[in-house]
């Protein structure tokens, strides 16, 4: 099981990497037929130009943390208002990627759940 854990969380945190890293080299073709609404909110985005930077960053540095057992609690911290974010866009505006959304989250929430000794301490 811990071999199995270990796989599946490197995954996630590869996953992470490589959205962040298309952020800032957009090597990932984006696909045709996209809702219209998930369009505009984009163009919304790419007019503050500091943000689209800063998810990315936040997701490499993420992602590059759950890599590691020790920080991953840390990078599952970083990542978490990246992933709200996805998780509610998927919600409202783009319903075709809500499994896939989820299975992520069932991922972190995994995470979470692993290290919860570690984030005893920051509610106390």
């Amino acid at each position: 099981m811990k071999i199995i854990k270990a796989i599946l969380f490197s995954l996630f945190g590869l996953l992470l990497i490589n959205g962040g890293l298309n952020k800032f080299i957009q090597y990932m073709p984006v696909p045709e037929g996209l809702p219209e609404e998930l369009v505009k909110d984009n163009l919304a985005f790419a007019e503050i130009s500091w943000l689209m930077p800063l998810i990315g960053f936040a997701e490499v540095l993420g992602g590059l943390l759950i890599l590691l057992p020790k920080t991953r609690a840390l990078g599952t911290l970083i990542v978490f208002p990246v992933m709200v974010g996805v998780l509610l866009t998927h919600m409202t505006v783009a319903p075709d990627g809500l499994f896939m959304a989820l299975v992520i989250w069932a991922f972190m929430l995994w995470i979470i759940w692993d290290n919860r000794s570690k984030y005893l301490g920051l509610l106390k």
